[in-house]
């Protein structure tokens, strides 16, 4: 039941408007001055506040304000004996959704109180999305408790409420844009613009526009003047991911926007000036990239003020299952699939697996196994190959998960993981095993491993 408020300090005409909303299936609470009226918006949720304007110890129009801050999401109708102009733009300016003179327009007090719901109802539905997103895209949107991924995290919220330039490192699938938004949300720009662009998508031209925007006739195509990335993420956050692939050129008219925040549009020779906090990410060993003459130095060391490797997959491997069942969710739904676990076996090969392809490998894997199953449950037969493939030989009846227990069979699974790690180059296998070559295909032939 929607809960209305009445403020207004004529006891008869309160009541003769608290009954004839009441049958119109409301709840109905009253207050005769300002004072009682906040009070009771301290002890409930209102939908709407009908307000007299003229109160013994105050304002409706300013009282508006007060209300709103206490409950941002009640709409406020202002009722006056004699309206003027004046008070009702400042009413609307301070908040209210309408205002209205006493006995003219009584017959608009309900269908007004009806339109009011309707807005307060859509503000909370926003609200309430806007929590889903916040939650989404914070920290707390980070799936795993495992040691690696916790120093991370930390590290993360402590730079979060600077405007540091953050570097983050690591393979591809780690989540590098997953913590670049999470450090966005969590700091002092999260209202601004959130602004990611992949820097090895787009050809050379094409990224210079993209990041840096262009005048029209600055080149063939040109026929119209283009914001740039970072003039759409001014007082915000852009995020840079594979910035190790950008040209060296272009990696000067960056080091120019840390330095000074301020870029040349192509095309253009006056400068733009902007309000920008960099966070960038890349998967290569960015110091080799400088010694072979493919990164400035001195864009590496104004990126890599603040550095966070996010650690591969196979390196927290408790978070697996976590986020195996945070993708099967995903997908049942996705799919309208009643799949409801995973087989504990299921779960063992996913541990057993390296994830060169990281958490994006295993997302797909479970998009795979979701359309591929036709029961309640995930069993193996849905893994693709070479994830089966590391089930352990089950000579002596026990089952899989318990025969990986035995040395041996803890061998073979280590010898599989490494080849599949290899892509089967065995003498690179073999290196990484630090065994010889020839032992190495001794104990494949030993283990049957094909």
């Amino acid at each position: 039941m929607k809960k209305i408020l009445i403020i207004d300090d004529e006891e008869k005409l309160r009541s003769l408007m608290a009954r004839i909303i009441g049958l119109e299936g409301f709840e109905v609470i009253e207050a005769g001055d300002c004072k009682s009226g906040l009070k009771k918006i301290e002890q409930h949720a209102f939908d709407v506040v009908l307000c007299d304007v003229k109160l013994p110890d105050g304002n409706g129009v300013d009282l508006t304000i007060a209300i709103k801050e206490k409950s941002p999401q009640t709409e406020v109708i202002l009722l006056t004996a004699y309206g003027n102009i004046p008070d009702g733009v400042q009413a609307i300016k301070n908040g209210a959704f309408d205002y209205i003179v006493k006995g003219d327009d009584n017959n608009k007090i309900i269908p007004l109180l009806h339109r009011a719901i309707e807005k307060a109802n859509l503000t909370k539905r926003i609200a309430q999305l806007e929590a889903k997103l916040e939650d989404k895209l914070s920290f707390d949107g980070i799936i795993g408790d495992s040691k690696p991924l916790l120093q991370s995290i930390n590290l993360a919220k402590k730079v979060a409420p600077t405007d540091t330039t953050v570097l983050l490192t690591g393979e591809t699938g780690t989540g590098k844009e997953v913590f670049a938004a999470a450090i966005h949300q969590s700091s002092s720009r999260k209202h601004q613009n959130f602004v990611a662009i992949n820097c090895s998508a787009f050809s050379h031209d094409l990224l210079e526009s993209e990041m840096f925007g262009h005048l029209a006739g600055s080149f063939t195509g040109a026929t119209k003047d283009k914001k740039g990335l970072f003039e759409e993420a001014n007082s915000g956050t852009i995020f840079l991911d594979e910035v190790g692939e950008m040209a060296l050129d272009l990696q000067a008219k960056l080091l120019r926007v840390i330095e000074n925040g301020e870029f040349l549009k192509v095309g253009e020779s006056k400068p733009t000036k902007v309000d920008v906090r960099i966070i960038a990410a890349t998967n290569r060993d960015l110091p080799k990239e400088i010694e072979s003459g493919h990164f400035r130095q001195d864009l590496f060391y104004r990126l890599s003020v603040f550095q966070i490797q996010l650690p591969a997959l196979r390196e927290r491997v408790t978070d697996i299952e976590p986020l195996a069942k945070h993708f099967l969710n995903f997908f049942s739904l996705k799919t309208n699939k009643k799949i409801k676990a995973l087989s504990d076996e299921f779960v063992q090969l996913l541990k057993l697996h390296t994830w060169p392809g990281n958490i994006r490998e295993l997302k797909n894997v479970l998009e795979r196994s979701v359309i591929l199953e036709t029961e309640a449950i995930l069993t193996t037969d849905c893994l693709p190959m070479e994830i089966q493939q590391l089930k352990t030989a089950n000579t002596s009846g026990e089952s899989p998960l318990l025969s990986a227990f035995s040395l041996a069979s803890a061998e073979k699974i280590h010898i599989q993981k490494v080849l599949n790690y290899t892509n089967h180059n065995k003498t690179e296998t073999a290196k990484l095993l630090n065994i010889a070559l020839t032992t190495l295909y001794r104990k494949l032939e030993e283990y049957k491993i094909n």
